[in-house]
């Protein structure tokens, strides 16, 4: 009876092994540069307003190329990019929701993140009850500017108009 016991577990043992060598390797969905993300915020309008400022003109639009005003909505992502320094960079996406599902409706990176060439700790959306209904958004972004310093908060923050506000936070 033990030896059965031996031989089936070893019989088990080198199937696991041939099956874990055997699997195709998966395409990574986000690439590893991407250390932090967040969805939040919500956005619409009329199909004719531009994308939130400062995108550049490269972003890819989801406007209506007839050119009729059709309603448009979404959310805002919020991520940061490590570089290769180990400092980061943040860009701001407008995500739109559309019949084929969601698409990028603009990209920024947020200058002044770039300016203080951070080490971003962690990212973090106003609540965690998913997208919100108003318009806007409201996240804290942790950094620090010297790997051995403690980490410091920032609000990134758009009114119902669009108007992006980057700023330290103040508690």
């Amino acid at each position: 009876m033990a030896m059965r016991r031996i031989l089936m577990t070893s019989l088990l043992l080198a199937g696991w092994s041939i099956t874990a060598e055997a699997a195709p390797a998966q395409d990574a969905l986000l690439p590893a540069s991407v250390i932090f993300a967040t969805s939040t915020g919500y956005w619409e309008d009329d199909g004719n307003a531009p994308d939130v400022e400062r995108a550049p003109t490269s972003a890819e639009s989801v406007a209506n190329p007839e050119g009729e005003a059709a309603q448009r909505h979404g959310y805002y992502k919020l991520f940061a990019v490590r570089q290769p320094d180990r400092t980061s960079k943040v860009y701001l996406q407008q995500i739109a929701q559309t019949e084929t599902g969601p698409a990028i409706a603009s990209t920024i990176e947020l200058q002044e993140f770039s300016d203080l060439k951070p080490y971003v700790t962690d990212i973090r959306p106003e609540n965690s009850n998913g997208i919100i209904k108003e318009p806007g958004l409201f996240a804290t972004v942790y950094l620090k500017t010297d790997p051995a310093a403690e980490p410091d908060g920032w609000t990134v923050l758009i009114d119902e108009f669009g108007d992006i506000t980057v700023e330290k936070a103040t508690n």
